[in-house]
């Protein structure tokens, strides 16, 4: 509405052009077993392939255009299952992240655009994760990845974190994840720390009523980098304070035997440094080459919040229409306005 003079989206991880017709994500694979052994594939071909790599700046070190030779997967890794407590699962390749409650298939989440700390949370790893199941509510999952939505390694340090999943029961799921690692290219004395906790609870569930099901999610993200000219608080000129704050909030009801469903949320996030934010792609502009146009250099301001609406229509389990309303704004010019990119 801002008539910009070309049809990029700025700041989005779900919708990427305006006024226009595209394909999103076509993505075609499955799972496949045997005895123990296990394995999945999944492609990436439209418009996921060219914007999800382009938050990555590890392919700035190295050779062999890591960018390019994963582009087109979304999902490939092989795993090994050992029938030991409730399960020990080894997965090793590229998966999709447990980061962040919105998850990389918008069909899987209730709003088709995420809220801002799930969308610069990472949508991909690339590493090991080892999957232990000590019963059958409570799962542990270590880490050892590349880094932080990474293809590569920014520096000489890897990434390590890790979820614990606990679901009491049918109602009630609560995940907390942590991160360690390296991820600014050029800067290996930088680490970063992050925390993200997320809790989902269902209050309602009668297949028979007017409404048939109501859940609420609450999803808090902190985190922050340190060493290398940046500290996480009380930072001065020299050493400016480089952190993440925000939180999202959502509610949902479904009715009509869960055919139809109302979800209505938002959040916010405070970032100095810019260090989660999407880059705006102007001029092509990617994470590893950034852009003077928008800088993320230690002490940059960003502060962002978002309020979403949604009515589905959900016919059957495999077809949703969804109709939504998001309305962000932000504390610096991010989003596409007149005459351009800003």
């Amino acid at each position: 509405l801002n008539r910009p003079s070309d049809d990029t989206i700025s700041g989005s991880s779900g919708v990427f052009r305006h006024g226009e017709v595209q394909v999103t994500h076509l993505g075609v694979g499955g799972d496949f077993h045997w005895d123990n052994v296990r394995g999945r594939v999944m492609t990436q071909f439209g418009m996921y392939s060219q914007t999800m790599p382009a938050g990555d700046a590890s392919p700035g070190r190295g050779q062999w255009n890591l960018d390019n030779a994963y582009r087109y997967v979304a999902e490939a890794n092989g795993d090994y299952h050992w029938d030991v407590l409730h399960g020990v699962n080894v997965d090793a390749g590229v998966f999709t992240s447990d980061m962040g409650l919105w998850g990389y298939y918008q069909f899987d989440n209730w709003t088709y655009q995420p809220s801002f700390i799930s969308q610069n949370m990472p949508w991909y790893l690339n590493g090991v994760r080892v999957q232990i199941f000590p019963s059958d509510k409570l799962k542990i999952e270590p880490w050892i990845i590349n880094g932080w939505q990474s293809y590569g390694k920014s520096n000489k340090a890897p990434g390590i974190g890790g979820q614990v999943l606990w679901r009491p029961n049918g109602r009630v799921s609560i995940a907390l994840n942590n991160y360690w690692g390296t991820d600014t290219l050029g800067h290996p004395g930088r680490k970063r720390v992050h925390s993200d906790s997320s809790i989902q609870v269902k209050y309602v569930d009668r297949p028979a009523g007017p409404i048939t099901k109501a859940a609420f999610t609450v999803t808090f993200g902190a985190g922050c980098e340190y060493g290398g000219g940046v500290s996480c608080g009380g930072g001065s000129a020299s050493s400016p304070s480089q952190y993440v704050l925000g939180f999202m909030t959502y509610h949902r009801v479904w009715f009509n035997r869960d055919r139809n469903a109302f979800t209505v949320g938002g959040g916010a996030i405070w970032n100095p440094g810019r260090y989660l934010v999407l880059l705006p792609p102007v001029n092509g502009a990617t994470a590893r080459s950034g852009t003077p146009y928008f800088t993320a250099k230690p002490g940059d301001e960003f502060s962002a919040w978002d309020l979403q609406a949604a009515c589905d229509y959900m016919p059957s389990q495999f077809v949703t229409f969804r109709g939504e309303f998001t309305h962000r704004g932000a504390s610096v010019p991010y989003f596409s306005g007149a005459g351009g990119v800003t």
